[in-house]
């Protein structure tokens, strides 16, 4: 009786203990949403020191990666950009090889839901400064005192928690609304974003979402049927592997075994994600309240299960049925549906088509401020809506592209970054500014740009662009999508730096799935432009006579000295030793980008000038 009276005892205090210090938990930084973008902004936040809380509905990290079983990456398998990059070694190391991820044809990186959550769970326990609180659903956002207070349910238990600085990494940027911040919804008109290909009326069409199901094969002779669902009718789905499928090709089963094959992961196991015909579903539960988002779901779940049904009758797959090893939910579905669109900040810097395609032709110079890259085209899927307005995706190709820093912040509110799918961008750029890997950034730059904020004690606008794509350079993110000069290259940073300053620009182009940038390291460089590159930020340099001919070390020196530098032949041949430069330059010998762009960053240190988010040039030096 004793025994069972002290445990009694130590379970109730237990639960006053939690109770209490749930009143009263302070921290740095909160983070609502333990998705692809909450998991790396609480890494990167924690390892410059900052005491983060990650808020986490369910029981796993990476949202739509894992918990929404979008476990094919789209794009970025060329630019392995820091947490990104590091989370794809890690998958790599799991499976033995980079070939061993390339299961399926929609993607170079496959992988089973739950080893993603393994792998994001043990990152995030290597940060003594970073907790998760699983099973946490938030129920409120105020400020106190110039201090923010959410209060939550753990485990049914309610707290609160107390940080000056939070992070909406929400799927739908719902904190942006609990907190009355700007945002838009649904598609833009061309006639407010300047975008030829958008809409010319407003509207509050989203892309649709999908309800993941993820399949196991049981072998030949198994039979894993699931029970017919309520309402089954196999019309909508027997065009899902049609010859006409642009994903596929000839006809019949053939074709539905190349679509089977799109998603296929390691270990036997298909992710089903199928646009058009599949399991596609038009639904906005955008504005929608907890429980009637929950309700709308259901129809969603509904969907996918007549298409399960649906392969699994109508085509032969019986063997394929629901993972039994995945995912901890009654019906062996994601937690989570995959939400291509959400709530979309109106920050301080909007992302908008013509950035993306012609970034050096605008108004603003936003690729100056670049704290992502992505190379995935512009994707919408909007096909089982016909009231949609059509977009002519033929004329909405760009290049691989950066994101400004500026589109995590607020235009309003203080204390307050957001990433996932909700920064400001327009309808069209969502439609490759939301794929995983770029998302995976988003938040590594929102935790770095926290940590800077919390740093030195001032609101996320007043930090230095520069200090935080610094932060994020020595993480190993890339700034600029340059595909021919990747993190190995010795001068990896300095080519960043000065690409990111816009003196050496790279070229871009359209290319399939894979978009691209290239810096063209080896490519010679004239006078001509290189002097042109340094005007912007060095005006005395318009006193030289550059011509068409091949940058050269002595012309080199001549125009570091206009700009302001202290540098002479010998003092070049140093840093050009230093560097490893190759073989001692002699005058004449012609320069290429790279060395041009290495020099440049080593003697001017360009990019320590400030840019303001819009990549305006803050101070110009003066000639001597």
């Amino acid at each position: 009786m004793i025994a069972i009276r002290r445990f009694f005892i130590s379970q109730l205090l237990c639960l006053l203990t939690w109770q209490l210090s749930a009143q009263s938990l302070q921290t740095d930084l909160i983070i609502i949403g333990g998705g692809a973008s909450g998991t790396t902004a609480g890494i990167q936040a924690a390892r410059m020191g900052a005491r983060v809380t990650i808020l986490e509905e369910t029981t796993w990290l990476g949202g739509m990666l894992t918990s929404a079983g979008v476990s094919a990456i789209d794009g970025n398998n060329a630019l392995p950009s820091g947490l990104w990059g590091e989370f794809r070694e890690q998958l790599i190391r799991h499976y033995g090889s980079a070939q061993a991820l390339a299961t399926g044809w929609v993607s170079n990186t496959l992988f089973e839901p739950s080893v993603g959550n393994n792998i994001l769970q043990q990152l995030v326990k290597n940060e003594k400064q970073l907790q998760v609180l699983f099973n946490t659903t938030w129920t409120g956002i105020k400020k106190i005192n110039g201090r923010w207070q959410v209060t939550f349910l753990r485990n049914n238990q309610p707290g609160s928690i107390e940080a000056p600085l939070v992070i909406d990494a929400t799927e739908l940027g719902d904190v942006m609304a609990a907190t009355h911040t700007g945002y838009r919804t649904g598609m833009d008109s061309r006639l407010q974003t300047g975008e030829a290909v958008a809409p010319l009326k407003a509207n509050n069409y989203i892309q649709v979402l999908t309800y993941v199901a993820t399949l196991k094969d049981y072998g030949t002779g198994a039979d894993k049927t699931i029970p017919r669902p309520a309402g089954y009718d196999p019309t909508p789905f027997r065009c899902c592997c049609a010859n006409d499928d642009p994903y596929g090709g000839g006809g019949g089963k053939i074709n539905c075994d190349h679509m089977m094959q799109y998603g296929k992961l390691p270990n036997h196991k298909y992710m089903i994600n199928w646009p058009g015909c599949g399991n596609d579903y038009p639904l906005n539960v955008i504005e929608m309240s907890r429980e009637a988002r929950s309700q709308a779901l259901q129809k969603a779940k509904l969907h996918t299960l007549r298409y399960l049904y649906y392969l699994q009758t109508e085509l032969g797959y019986k063997h394929l049925g629901l993972a039994d090893d995945e995912y901890p939910t009654a019906d062996k579905l994601p937690m989570i549906p995959y939400y291509r669109e959400a709530r979309r900040l109106k920050g301080i810097a909007t992302l908008s088509f013509n950035h993306v395609a012609k970034p050096f032709d605008q108004p603003e110079a936003y690729y100056r401020t670049g704290i992502a890259v992505g190379d995935y085209p512009i994707d919408h899927h909007q096909e089982k809506d016909p009231a949609v307005p059509k977009i002519d995706f033929s004329k909405a190709k760009v290049p691989s592209y950066n994101i400004p820093l500026g589109s995590l912040i607020p235009a309003t509110t203080d204390g307050l970054i957001v990433a996932e799918k909700s920064i400001s961008v327009t309808n069209i750029v969502n439609g490759a500014t939301r794929l995983q890997p770029v998302v995976l950034q988003l938040g590594q730059a929102a935790g770095a740009l926290a940590a800077i904020s919390l740093q030195q004690k001032i609101q996320p606008r007043q930090v230095a662009v520069r200090q935080v794509q610094q932060a994020l350079l020595e993480a190993g993110v890339y700034l600029m999508p340059y595909i021919d000069v990747p993190k190995a290259h010795p001068h990896f940073a300095a080519i960043q730096r000065i690409g990111a300053t816009g003196i050496l620009r790279g070229a871009g182009v359209p290319y399939t799935w894979a978009n691209q940038t290239w810096f063209y390291p080896q490519r010679p460089i004239s006078e001509y432009e290189f002097t042109q590159g340094l005007l912007s930020y060095y005006p005395g340099i318009a006193k030289l006579n550059p011509t068409g001919q091949d940058l050269t070390p002595a012309f080199l020196v001549k125009a570091l000295q206009a700009a302001g530098a202290t540098v002479n032949n010998e003092q070049l041949t140093t840093a050009w030793n230093q560097l490893q430069l190759g073989a001692s330059p002699h005058d004449n010998q012609p320069l290429n980008r790279e060395t041009a762009a290495v020099l440049t960053d080593h003697f001017l240190h360009p990019f320590d000038i400030p840019v303001s988010f819009t990549g305006a040039i803050q101070h110009k030096t003066t000639t001597p």
